[in-house]
């Protein structure tokens, strides 16, 4: 290989620095892996310090030895030129130096790759296009995949998280917010890695109750990627400023304010020009191109903790094959997605309209619209309801009736400022099913936490003690089982 590629004598003098002050470690541990290297030899030294540094033991000489001769890895030549290299104060020149000539030989190796899979593989053009951008994102995120990780590699990381969460005291929330207090508690939020299913029937409002966590993060500070495949982004936008500001969505279409509802709107407008929030609003995309664009974005803004489709059965199919298989593609390459990228996938899914001739139309996941492969793939699935709706067209059914039969019609239904909705919790991998009650403000497409009254109390179905929780002051109260969670 040319030696453009590699320089040896940095890679000597980095290690030889750890070696001489071990308290640099961190800096460089947050930076190279030990695929950076080029020299075999100084891999395996690199990855001896790393597993000494994470077991708090000294990186000096003679642990490196021990470390290595345990492995059979130990080479005395080696460790002579390293340490007989002199120790280097700027180290982070050197580091990125090395960084950029692994990148390039990353690359390198990518293009006889590509050489390989195009000649020899029986594989697409796009399906040729989409592993060599999956390869430049592991690339670019200097990824540390492997085959396999070890047991103790595992059991390592699994006793820090456990230590971060305990750290956090009482706090519900382990993944990303959702904005509502009581759906955190029965979720603990949306994980990374997670796909989440927001299904509904039309006009129930799914757009908008994901546009209200979007807005919850927005606020935080957090990053979000919107592709809006059904409406523009300035009408997602509106929607948005309606939430913040409290003033009427239609008022706000039409410029309907006053002076202090305009100081308003301009401060929301302020707020959102510094936000984090990008939408992506061509209405024609493939899970290839939503692929592509996201690992872009990602790759350019890594603070970006949540991406929203709206909606999932918009989304085109690639190669002309059945819709079914289309949307399996679609939902398995969003769940491949949100574990690549470690952040959750939100999908709006529409529900087949064979439930609106049952008696009870709460939502079922064999309502979604070519559920199989959905209802597989999703880690959480979400159902927004709302009676009010189903109420409303059954009024206006009667007074079409009424009127065609020539009868006076006096409505007895109400229109709400507030009328109460559910979340149900259709499927959840890793925690309880059931439902959560908000209140929805319609005027400003806003879904909020219901007021809290009375006490809330953990109650228990059997004697394997498994809690479920109940609201006191529910008329129709619902057992929610809980899982045990071992200490």
């Amino acid at each position: 290989m040319e030696e453009s590629l590699y320089n040896l004598a940095f890679e000597r003098s980095v290690l030889s620095s750890i070696i001489f002050d071990p308290s640099q470690f961190d800096d460089f541990d947050a930076v190279l892996t030990p695929e950076d290297f080029y020299l075999s030899a100084h891999q395996e030294i690199y990855r001896a310090m790393m597993s000494l540094a994470h077991r708090d033991l000294p990186i000096d000489e003679e642990f490196l030895r021990k470390e290595l001769m345990a492995k059979q890895k130990f080479d005395e030549r080696v460790m002579v030129d390293i340490l007989t290299a002199n120790p280097i104060a700027n180290t982070k020149a050197y580091v990125q130096e090395i960084k950029d000539k692994a990148i390039k030989r990353h690359l390198l190796t990518l293009t006889t790759e590509i050489k390989r899979v195009t000649l020899e593989e029986e594989l697409t053009g796009t399906d040729v296009v989409d592993l060599v951008e999956k390869k430049l994102y592991e690339i670019t995120q200097s990824s540390q995949a492997t085959d396999f990780k070890d047991a103790p590699s595992i059991a390592d990381e699994t006793l820090a998280y456990i230590e971060e969460m305990k750290a956090r005291g009482d706090s519900v929330l382990v993944g990303v917010d959702t904005g509502y207090a009581e759906l955190n508690k029965m979720t603990t939020g949306f994980g990374k890695g997670d796909l989440v299913i927001i299904a509904a029937r039309p006009a129930m409002g799914k757009t908008s109750f994901a546009l209200n966590m979007v807005q919850n993060l927005l606020d935080k500070g957090k990053g979000v990627a919107f592709f809006s495949l059904e409406m523009p982004a300035e009408q997602l936008m509106l929607r948005l400023l309606s939430v913040q500001t409290s003033i009427q969505l239609q008022r706000l279409r039409v410029g309907d304010m006053n002076p202090q509802e305009y100081k308003q709107l301009n401060d929301a407008v302020d707020k959102m020009r510094r936000s984090k929030l990008f939408v992506d609003d061509h209405g024609s995309v493939n899970i290839h191109q939503l692929r592509s664009k996201l690992r872009k974005l990602k790759s350019r803004h890594p603070e970006i903790e949540l991406a929203v489709i709206d909606y999932l059965q918009i989304m085109n199919g690639t190669g002309g094959k059945d819709r079914h298989l289309e949307v399996s593609e679609i939902s398995r390459g969003l769940k491949m997605l949100a574990r690549e990228l470690g952040i959750p996938i939100v999908a709006l899914s529409q529900l087949n309209r064979g439930l609106e001739s049952r008696a009870d139309k709460r939502p079922m996941l064999s309502d979604i619209r070519e559920s199989g492969s959905i209802e597989q793939d999703a880690d959480i699935i979400l159902f927004v309801y709302r009676n009010d709706v189903y109420l409303y067209k059954e009024e206006k059914e009667r007074e079409k009736e009424a009127i065609s039969a020539g009868k006076e019609f006096i409505s007895k239904y109400v229109e709400k400022e507030e009328e109460e909705a559910e979340i149900i919790i259709g499927k959840q991998r890793n925690g309880p099913t059931g439902h959560v009650k908000l209140m929805f403000q319609k005027k400003f497409t806003r879904f909020v936490d219901r007021p809290t009254f009375g006490a809330a109390q953990i109650v228990y179905e059997s004697i394997d003690m498994k809690p479920a929780v109940m609201n006191l002051d529910d008329e129709n109260v619902e057992k929610i089982s809980m899982p045990i969670i071992p200490f």
